[in-house]
């Protein structure tokens, strides 16, 4: 009896002492602020709750976004045992031992067992493989929680088995809904433009934006009895936020990056570009895609952007960081404000897709190497006509397989030096290579 009492004393104490974030956890779905996409009234995820049928899911957000949460309270609306580890410090031997305590309750009782499992991704290939088959027949219903891309992270035979949900950051009117019920739990007030920096500055974060709220309202309290939390403590409390960078954002950065180039947005490439350095990603990686949208997204309407790309390569390798991020920001300004084309990359698409898919003769005789004791004999070479002999530098001959002498590969376009090119070749007529860019 004394040891209950002295017990619930500690959780008392505990309760008091935890962060601001756990003692304001939802205690029901309704209580939760934000993610209507999978909450809200008739969403899937909240459909499923009520409707009894849940199976076994994978809940896919940032930090912050109200993963555990969830899943605490998706487990306390069925009449399934809650079992929480994490992947961070579990083995496969805590694995077997949930699944057999799992078989063993619902053999004896008939309750299921709800498994759920904070940094999923954490887990090796060998540790998840142990959850298959008991989340196959049933035994346990998982809940696996992640900041990374399941899809790079999870195994797919396990993901398979699940339902995934993703998780939005929340809104900063969202956050300052929870920032305000915190107010009210810590005692203290604040103005609202204190209330939009934190909310602004967390991310949709609302772990970080409540531990950042109890610093400021200690800031406040220093200064005098009463005063209301401003915007100075907020800033203060803030401090030098930690830039989150996963897998997940490694792609996705990097694709927002190229885009934002592709569509000749110079300040958004800039932005991206600030945030693969922020993160830490390796400068040969981002010279490389830069080198790779000069041909890919504008080609010949700027020959100099593969230059320029390959430039700031060399000059990542040559300087480093932190001095060739300034290569690679004028790279970056050079290829996002150039004329754009993507006909090499069409061409080569066209002209590797006639070489699957056509059956040709070979290479004409007369373009045939010569170079070796009995070219000649086999007729290698003859009738070839040596372009420099005319005063023009081109002659009419054929240079493909017969099977696709007509197919026009490479089509210029109106844009930057490409439309001189097209226009030079329409002028040719059929004193040179065709208006369509193919040689006759």
């Amino acid at each position: 009896m004394g040891a209950d009492l002295f017990a619930a004393a500690a959780d008392r104490r505990l309760a008091r002492r935890a962060p601001l974030a756990d003692r304001l956890r939802p205690r029901s779905l309704d209580e939760v602020v934000g993610q209507a996409h999978l909450l809200g009234p008739g969403r899937p995820l909240r459909a499923l709750v009520e409707a009894g049928r849940l199976s076994s899911l994978v809940l896919w957000g940032p930090p912050g976004t109200g993963k555990t949460t969830i899943a605490r309270l998706v487990a306390g609306a069925t009449e399934a045992d809650l079992v929480q580890l994490s992947a961070v410090s579990a083995s496969v031997k805590d694995v077997r031992e949930v699944i057999a305590a799992s078989e063993d309750r619902l053999g004896a009782y008939g309750r299921p067992t709800i498994l759920f499992l904070d940094e999923v991704h954490r887990f090796n290939r060998s540790q998840q493989d142990a959850l298959l088959p008991a989340v196959e027949s049933g035994v346990l219903v998982l809940i696996g929680a992640t900041t990374e891309n399941p899809y790079f992270s999870v195994n797919a035979a396990l993901l398979s088995r699940s339902t995934l949900f993703r998780l939005e950051p929340l809104t900063p009117p969202e956050v300052v809904t929870v920032l305000r019920r915190g107010l009210a739990t810590v005692g203290a007030v604040a103005d609202d433009a204190a209330l939009e920096a934190l909310a602004v500055s967390s991310g949709g974060d609302v772990r970080h934006a409540l531990g950042a709220l109890e610093v400021a309202a200690a800031l406040a309290a220093s200064r005098g009895v009463d005063l209301p939390i401003g915007v100075d403590d907020a800033r203060d409390a803030l401090g030098t936020r930690t830039l989150r960078y996963g897998v997940d954002d490694h792609y996705d950065v990097a694709s927002a990056f190229i885009k934002s180039v592709r569509g000749s947005d110079v300040d958004a490439a800039l932005y991206w570009l600030a945030h693969l350095l922020a993160a830490g990603e390796d400068p040969r990686f981002i010279a490389r895609r830069l080198v790779i949208a000069a041909s890919e997204d504008i080609g010949m309407a700027d020959p100099m952007s593969l230059l320029v790309a390959e430039a700031a390569a060399r000059a990542v390798e040559f300087v480093g960081l932190p001095e060739a991020r300034l290569n690679l920001a004028q790279a970056t300004v050079h290829l996002a404000t150039a004329p754009k084309s993507n006909r090499v990359l069409l061409a080569l698409d066209a002209a590797t897709a006639h070489v699957r898919d056509v059956a040709v003769s070979g290479v004409p005789a007369h373009l045939r190497g010569t170079g070796y004791p009995g070219a000649a004999a086999l007729g290698h070479g003859t009738g070839y006509r040596y372009p420099h002999d005319d005063p023009t530098g081109w002659v009419p001959q054929a240079y493909r397989p017969a099977e696709v002498a007509d197919a026009v590969y490479y089509r210029p376009s109106d844009a930057g030096r490409e439309a001189e090119l097209a226009d030079r070749w329409r002028r040719a007529g059929a004193g040179g290579p065709n208006p369509g860019g193919a040689s006759s």
